[in-house]
């Protein structure tokens, strides 16, 4: 059974071990009921009994110079009061005054040459130490202007279908609707080379330039082809092009970047959207900067190890470290590190930009680095719903999940292109039409796969018998879209779900 503390016990304690004379432990005077307790102070309940010992020189009583060595008292207590846990560990005692202190005994006191221990400090260390114990939050990592970067991965799962129980489509069912498409569009091969970049024309991101192909996709999303184009020439006649160095013939993106927000929304506000464009296209690079210039610190310190680069052949792994290195060293903004990634990282770090979601990494994925992945645009996805290909419950990014894991790899190109080129020409196959839309009667190649739902157009005279009255305003002119424009504008507010509906 422990021994229980009282306070007249440390009393006697502190009293024996301040040199009272007397060996005896006397009792103090008690104090009458009427009298309130004092609370003890943390102080009073942390102050160790400091033991002290005196040299005994002469054992002549009567000198007085002589001290008398005193009895050290044990301790009468092993524990503090009001289970406040174990009393602190006796404190060594030096009887050398030339004692060495090393490590933590150099915040050690001298009294009368004995050393002894800092109660504070030995108090203090095992807070700090019980302090390292607790986890830290994660330093929040933010762009120069202040964005935090995108930590939303939109759920993917790369190479697992969100809907294992479909196992549509088959590979057979691909080959066929391949088949029927390229009977009327034409057949589909992925370019052997990529072509050189058009000044006039965004495209779908296939061009040499990683960084050049995100941005092109992105001015390209939510709008039109026609708008795209105007967008990227305002940045071209705006910024201009490189004429020389390492990246001559591109768009000087280091003079966007150091652009104000107001001057790139108005490079590009023919292109739709400029307002949240505009914002997240200066935030991209600016994100650029940054990881081209870290990514240099990492490469010259590995070269001074002799570090490898990566697991490639060390002459491309010596030849793209020194190009990462020239670009950084010229303010040439790049991604043209993604070459050397998986499709599954290039597609990780595609989507941490702002703005960018799966589909536009998808496209640079397929036409920028040549891989294998099936890009879901509004057509593909409509098309795939009505083959049954996909379940109704799905959305865009669920979609490119499954038709991901589901579509041959050989296949992907082709039937991207198909579907998009089958999904704004077919009468039958565009959105929101219906038996009186104008060539219905003409069919649709792949119509015995396909069962239509959504909006459609309601039965009567078809388009073509209905006379279109003359616009007299601006208002009618603007109602007087063309098919095209219907057909991009409901493009546009599917896509709205890719590139900017996570700012």
């Amino acid at each position: 059974m422990e021994r229980r503390i009282t306070r007249s016990a440390a009393r006697a304690a502190t009293a024996w071990s301040a040199g009272e004379n007397s060996p005896s432990v006397t009792q103090p005077p008690n104090t009458t009921k009427g009298n309130k307790r004092k609370r003890r102070t943390p102080n009073k309940l942390n102050t160790p009994i400091i033991q002290t010992v005196t040299e005994v020189k002469s054992s002549n009583d009567s000198d007085p110079a002589v001290k008398q060595e005193k009895p050290v008292l044990p301790p009468l207590f092993d524990e503090l009061p009001h289970n406040l846990g174990p009393m602190p560990a006796p404190l060594s005692v030096a009887t050398q005054p030339t004692a060495s202190i090393t490590g933590s005994d150099k915040e050690n006191q001298t009294l009368e040459g004995n050393q002894i221990g800092n109660p504070s400090t030995e108090f203090q260390d095992t807070v700090n130490k019980a302090t390292t114990k607790l986890k830290k939050e994660p330093k929040v990592q933010t762009t120069q202007s202040g964005r935090k970067p995108k930590k939303n991965t939109y759920g993917l799962t790369p190479g697992i279908s969100p809907f294992p129980e479909l196992v549509r489509p088959t590979a057979e069912e691909c080959e066929d609707v391949n088949r029927l498409l390229s009977s009327i569009h034409g057949v589909v091969t992925a370019p052997a080379t990529i072509p050189e970049p058009s000044l006039t024309v965004t495209g779908c991101g296939e061009v040499p330039s990683v960084l050049d192909a995100l941005i092109r996709t992105l001015l390209s999303g939510a709008t039109t082809g026609n708008n795209a184009a105007k967008a990227f020439g305002g940045l071209v006649q705006r910024f201009g092009i490189l004429s020389e160095g390492i990246g001559k013939g591109s768009v000087n993106w280091d003079a966007v970047r150091q652009a104000t927000v107001k001057d790139v929304f108005e490079a590009i506000k023919s292109g739709g959207l400029a307002d949240i464009k505009s914002k997240n296209l200066k935030a991209i690079l600016d994100i650029v900067h940054e990881d081209n210039q870290a990514r240099r610190a990492t490469l010259l310190d590995s070269e001074s190890k002799n570090d490898s680069m990566s697991n490639l052949a060390p002459e491309k792994a010596e030849k793209d470290k020194q190009y990462e290195i020239a670009c950084a060293d010229q303010n040439f903004l790049s991604l043209n590190h993604l070459h050397n990634l998986t499709s599954e990282e290039a597609m990780t770090d595609l989507i941490k930009y702002p703005g960018i979601g799966p589909k536009t990494a998808a496209c640079v994925i397929l036409f920028c680095l040549q891989r294998p992945c099936f890009a879901v645009d509004t057509h593909i996805f409509r098309l795939c719903r009505w083959l049954g290909w996909i379940p109704a419950r799905a959305n865009e990014v669920t979609a490119f999940s499954h038709l991901e894991v589901r579509i041959p790899d050989h296949l992907k190109y082709s039937l991207h292109q198909l579907f998009i080129r089958h999904g704004k020409i077919c009468p039958r196959c565009r959105a929101a039409t219906g038996q009186s839309s104008a060539g219905w009667v003409d069919g649709c190649v792949i119509d015995h796969l396909l069962t239509r739902d959504g909006k459609r157009k309601s039965n009567g005279p078809t388009m073509v018998s209905k006379k279109k009255a003359p616009a007299t305003s601006a208002v009618g002119k603007r109602k007087r879209m063309s098919k095209d424009s219907e057909e991009e504008t409901e493009e546009s507010l599917s896509s709205l779900s890719d590139g900017t509906s996570d700012e």
